[in-house]
């Protein structure tokens, strides 16, 4: 985005030829456009001046609708209204440094023949779209538009969560294969991760699903089949991030069991030293004392006799510890 977007809030807009093409215009255009000359499609970015006050005073726009598309963390929704649309998606961050499941907002207000989309921080989707229409091969009217939209802002959504998925089936297999690593934040992370994408997914879905059974003039039945089949996938990927946060937890669960296990097999090892040592400790310690009556203290062997009896009563309790089947 240029410093003149930043400043403006326009980050562009374009008159749809009806034919996958567009007019790129400015603020002027903007103005001067009527229903007459195409569809036209605006994005903005809301933290420019000019596009609030174009949202305040010039877009026609309900009051209630406009708090709604400037809402700071809307959740997604769909709402028609009367013949229009309000619509509220998060798409993957796929900013230069920002983590994927910090989810990017897009508002999008569609009536017949004038499209609004809002954002802050860049979304791909957006771009995508905008790119195909320099092209020519962009959509052709609202409802296109917005099966287009809906398509590319999942396609992310589904490929993070397959990573997410294949992340916690690596961590399973290296279980599997008997290996307890220290994994224990990694498999933290991706419960943070599904947990922060779920937030959004659930009700995404919900919207998305709603879009499907909307009776808008300008939304014929090839877009709202198009819009069914994206609710659908956006239902099995509702699914499989669910199932992987299960499988994440049941991970945890068995490498902090395994874990446990072999601490708790470490502290028995010592328990049982500690066992041997013991009596043996007792009897050194009595006859280390410093006073008189200390037995056979002249006699040349009764050093080797007592290390005799002390090897020989440890092998006697490693024995019974085997026969108890405590070793």
């Amino acid at each position: 985005m240029t410093s003149a977007e930043d400043s403006t809030g326009l980050v562009h807009a374009f008159v749809l030829d009806g034919k996958g093409g567009g007019e790129a215009v400015g603020w002027d255009g903007i103005e001067r456009w009527r229903p007459d000359d195409g569809v036209l499609w605006i994005n903005l970015d809301y933290g420019g001046a000019d596009a609030q006050q174009w949202l305040g005073m010039r877009s026609g726009l309900d009051p209630v609708v406009r708090d709604a598309l400037l809402e700071r963390d809307p959740r997604p929704r769909a709402l028609p209204v009367g013949d229009a649309l309000l619509l509220v998606v998060r798409a993957i961050n796929l900013n230069e440094g920002a983590q994927p499941e910090d989810m990017v907002s897009l508002r999008c207000w569609m009536e017949a023949r004038r499209i609004v989309t809002i954002r802050h921080r860049t979304v791909r989707a957006v771009k995508i779209v905008a790119g195909e229409v320099q092209r020519g091969k962009g959509p052709e009217d609202p409802a296109e538009f917005l099966a287009r939209m809906v398509g590319h802002v999942l396609e992310p959504v589904v490929t993070l969560v397959d990573a997410i998925d294949d992340e916690v089936a690596a961590l399973e297999d290296d279980l599997l294969a008997g290996q307890v690593p220290e994994h224990r934040a990694r498999i933290a992370d991706l419960r943070r991760r599904a947990i922060g994408v779920r937030r959004f997914v659930g009700p995404q879905r919900d919207a998305i699903t709603r879009l499907g059974t909307l009776t808008l003039s300008w939304l014929d039945e090839n877009a709202r089949a198009r819009l069914r089949e994206a609710a659908d996938r956006q239902t099995r990927t509702l699914e499989e991030l669910d199932a992987a946060r299960e499988r994440a937890a049941v991970t945890h669960e068995e490498l902090q069991s395994r874990l446990d296990e072999h601490a708790n097999r470490r502290l028995y090892i010592l328990s049982l030293v500690t066992a041997v040592f013991l009596p043996l400790t007792f009897v050194t310690g009595l006859l280390g004392v410093n006073v008189g009556g200390v037995p056979a203290r002249e006699v040349s062997w009764a050093f080797w006799a007592l290390c005799a009896i002390l090897f020989g009563g440890s092998g006697a309790l490693l024995y019974l510890f085997r026969k108890w089947k405590w070793l």
